[in-house]
């Protein structure tokens, strides 16, 4: 075949001596250029770069005009421009053409320096003399106006995010009845419930930005009790800055001070239902665009978000600003390489000084996690034609029009109190990112996307910009604007003021399509460990041996439980489990779980569908932090109480299914003995649910109807933890319920953070060794019967039970002090006391009523119980579990 150049490519800019391919052309396509012939010695997928011109050995390719690479050797016109990255990431797809043997050119990155003697300040856009409106709510305190009228349940730590999504769900249907209340969102995070977080002023900024925020009608701020940031942390710290909380209807729970789940779920329902009247009297009104504030984001870019998506969001932008509004660009690390170009308009000088100083701190951050920028872009970034950072970053920058001036540099979440084009310090992980920049003030989003990013936010509509009609046309209920139209032919003007009309209608309450598909999620910047540079290295110990502890020996028990038998052993249950392997498929896995658990099925084949939602695998580093993220996910997938379990990518992440295949290959797993689906290249939410559960109904079709059987200890795996230091008593049959376990064949796992292993009682009964090593990594499969210590890089209760789910366990006991834990939505969790009455308890241990010997008869008996589903735990029966996975030392979000 033959073509001309502008029915094949696209220039980013003139002057570019790179050109982007608008669709796949195979290897011995002739291409008609400027005069010039020349012919494809490769195939070149859709998104990705040829060059267009003869480029010299170290010569720079460009894009927009801005290096992202130099030559390693002379390229001719039309050959593929590729670096040993997208090599990499095309094979890890198992692409159906031969690549080039080797990258023709290296990644550039240098650091762009003010010239201070030829700086020259920027000009503003001019102010548009007219004005224009949108109907909105007005708050009093100075709050703003509020594209939306919420009510709130704000869970202040990750240890109260159960309990903001239980009460959610319960009020999930009284915001239709009320004209002007938008619903009852949980705001349910992962950070701040473990000790001393790096990342708490990060966090005491958000949960305040969020407090105030205009769309905003009232707050139902809950804590645990005792966490590290906690409701009194949170009041000290907006009335120490200024936030204008008295001016929102609120009120402050601590689970702490309830008896029972019950008991603060009923109170919390009681105050939000009181409230829903008076919200609701809160009405739009006519509003001035100086009033509305943009949050910028991308996610799931491609090679196109640059040239069609992300400069209609700054074109939107730039006529927000001409009004008298504002816009806020993030994701810190997705302006490396675009420095020159953010720098060409801006204040003045220190306003470009603190933006380079911004990149340089989060650059360190990285650096002493053992990582760079470098470790940003996703499988599904490079899939579709982004070879590196600088490459991302060059067109992530277009979301500020090259006439917009860039007036001021915030740190995350800090709030947005002027007019104007602000640039805050974010991760590129696009839930961290945008939280912050809720945080700040942004009362409506525009998200940019090239693969068909679905995320949004609970409280903040969220406009989807995608850049081409093909990915429109394949996930267009999911998405806003078709932004290739440019592309297609279509005046630019014509698209941006639609644009533009379409955010006045949305900022006005038209529902954007996010939030007609009514899913949404937050996530805060997560905590990061290291706080200076070491030798990584001596971070990570060596990796544990996977061979049990030789603990003292006892007489074995004939005790029995009721299990499944199945093609590999005993199971406690049989479970269908969709496994998300992103945060951004998290919330469509829900929806899938919903959806199959209350279809008919094959009833005797599964006793439940369960998912395991999480924040991982998109925006964060790799490395030891990616391998311990795939070997815990895996551990669930492949766990002896899950009969069939599909993995759903959302399809631009790090982690996607290709990733997932070639990590189950590793370890020796039949990939074909797992379903397989994709938000988006299955065609948004609607279809991927149909397509998921036909195959969940197919796989359980062709399943015998599992056997009940009788299986002694030597099948039973438990996993064993402590919240708080015990009671001797307790302590002591603690120890005797591991050894008659280990005595009888079966398994114990305990983690290496539980209080157990520095009590002197429990670590002299078994004979272990001081201090004890750890036999299994976090997440790592117990693959031998015995006493076992799992390392764990935190105390966060939630991630020790998400690790030790991983190992195989298929019973979890935990004995905590006054208050429960949040239990893991797979494995029943027990949860246990000493001599303290709660209604939430499953066992109260009395150090006064039996000796250890006896407690420990009656903890095996409770936990053979669960174990043969003749008993449920009270709280993991009634739902209240959660799932977080940790990033161990050296993980930090990118």
């Amino acid at each position: 075949p033959e073509f001309r150049f502008d029915q094949v490519a696209r220039l980013a800019a003139p002057g570019d001596n790179v050109a982007i391919m608008s669709r796949r052309l195979e290897a011995g396509t002739l291409i008609n250029h400027n005069e010039n012939r020349f012919r494809l010695p490769h195939t070149v997928p859709q998104g990705h770069r040829i060059a267009h011109t003869a480029i010299g050995e170290d010569q720079s390719l460009l894009s927009w005009g801005l290096p992202f690479g130099s030559a390693l050797c002379d390229i001719e016109p039309g050959q593929y421009i590729c670096n040993s990255r997208i090599l990499e990431a095309l094979a890890a797809r198992h692409v159906d053409f031969d690549m080039p043997a080797s990258p023709n050119f290296r990644d550039k990155s240098e650091r762009y320096r003010i010239d201070e003697q030829q700086f020259v300040p920027g000009k503003q856009v001019e102010r548009d003399p007219q004005q224009q409106w949108f109907d909105g709510y007005a708050r009093s305190g100075g709050r703003g106006v509020g594209t939306r009228n919420y009510l709130v349940i704000l869970g202040i730590s990750s240890l109260a995010a159960s309990y903001a999504r239980a009460l959610a769900t319960r009020l999930k249907d009284v915001a239709p009845n009320y004209a002007d209340i938008d619903g009852v969102v949980p705001i349910a995070h992962t950070e701040g419930g473990d000790a001393a977080p790096n990342n708490i002023t990060f966090v005491l900024r958000a949960l305040s930005g969020f407090f105030v925020h205009p769309n905003v009608g009232a707050v139902l701020a809950v804590d645990a009790g005792g966490e590290p940031v906690n409701g009194h942390m949170l009041q000290r710290f907006m009335a120490e800055h200024g936030y204008a909380c008295d001016n929102v209807p609120q009120k402050w729970m601590s689970l702490a001070d309830h008896r029972t789940l019950a008991s603060a779920l009923e109170e919390g329902e009681a105050t939000l239902r009181r409230w829903l009247a008076p919200i609701s009297a809160f009405t739009r009104s006519r509003q001035s665009i100086e009033h509305l504030k943009l949050a910028l984001q991308c996610g799931g870019s491609d090679a196109f978000s640059g040239v069609s998506a992300n400069p209609l969001a700054g074109a939107v932008a730039k006529q927000t600003i001409r009004l008298g509004g504002s816009a806020n660009l993030a994701e810190t690390d997705e302006l490396i390489g675009a420095e020159q170009y953010i720098l060409q308009n801006v204040r003045d000088l220190a306003t470009a000084q603190a933006f380079l100083d911004t990149i340089e701190s989060f650059e360190q951050r990285a650096g002493w996690h053992g990582h760079s920028a470098e470790g940003n872009p996703t499988g599904g970034n490079n899939f579709r034609g982004l070879y590196n950072i600088a490459i991302k970053s060059i067109g992530a920058a277009r979301k500020k029009d090259p006439q917009v001036r860039l007036d001021t540099v915030i740190g995350y979440a800090e709030p947005m109190r002027d007019p104007g084009y602000y640039f805050m310090d974010s991760p590129g992980n696009d839930l961290e990112s945008v939280a912050g920049q809720v945080a700040s003030g942004a009362n409506l989003i525009l998200f940019t996307t090239g693969n068909g990013s679905i995320t949004n936010f609970p409280f903040v509509p969220t406009i989807k910009i995608i850049s081409t009609t093909e990915r429109y046309n394949l996930i267009a209920t999911d998405m806003d604007v078709n932004a290739g139209r440019y592309q297609d032919g279509e005046p630019w003007d014509d698209l941006s003021n639609d644009t533009f009309d379409l955010a006045l209608r949305v900022a006005s309450g038209q529902r954007s399509a996010g939030e007609k598909a009514g899913h949404s999620q937050v996530q805060l910047w997560r905590n990061w460990h290291q706080t200076q540079a070491v030798r990584h290295s001596s971070s990570q110990p060596t990796a544990p041996s996977g061979k049990p502890l030789v603990i003292k020996a006892r007489p074995s028990v004939d005790a029995m439980f009721t299990a499944y038998r199945t093609e590999t052993g005993y199971a406690s249950d049989q479970v269908g489990l969709v496994v998300p392997t992103s945060l951004c498929s998290g919330q469509i896995a829900i929806m899938l779980v919903d959806t199959l658990n209350s279809r008919p099925r094959k009833i005797d084949a599964v006793s439940r569908f369960a998912t395991v939602v999480h924040t991982e695998g998109c925006g964060v580093s790799g490395g030891d932090n990616e391998a311990l993220y795939i070997r815990t996910l895996l551990g669930h997938a492949a766990h002896p109480m899950v009969r069939c379990a599909l993995f759903l990518e959302h399809g631009c992440e790090k982690t996607h299914n290709d990733a997932m295949q070639t990590a189950l290959h590793e370890r020796g797993l039949d990939r074909s003995g797992f379903g397989w689906a994709s938000v988006q290249l299955d065609g948004g939410i609607e279809h991927v649910i149909d397509k998921a559960v036909r195959w969940f109904e197919s796989a359980l079709s062709s399943l015998p109807d599992p056997v009940r059987a009788e299986a002694g200890l030597t099948h039973l795996r438990l996993g064993l933890t402590s919240t708080h230091p015990a009671a001797p008593v307790t302590a002591e049959a603690a120890a005797h319920l591991v050894a008659i376990i280990v005595a009888s064949g079966g398994t114990v796992v305990v983690p290496n953070n539980t209080p157990l292993l520095t009590d002197d009682i429990f670590v002299d009964e078994l004979r272990i060794d001081r201090p004890a090593k750890p036999t299994l990594a976090y997440g790592q499969c117990a693959t031998h019967n015995g006493f076992h210590i799992m390392a764990t890089p935190t105390g966060h209760t939630v991630e020790t039970l998400a690790g030790l789910a991983a190992t195989g366990v298929e019973v979890m006991l935990a004995h905590v002090n006054n208050r429960p834990i949040q239990a893991h939505p797979i494995v029943p969790l027990i949860q246990c006391a000493t001599n303290i009455e709660n209604d939430d308890m499953d066992a109260v241990l009395r150090t006064d009523a039996a000796d250890a010997a006896t407690q420990a008869d009656h903890l095996l008996d409770m936990v053979l119980r669960v174990a043969s589903r003749r008993y449920t735990p009270k709280l993991f029966g009634q739902g209240y579990t959660d799932f977080q996975m940790t990033r161990g030392l050296l993980g930090v979000s990118l």
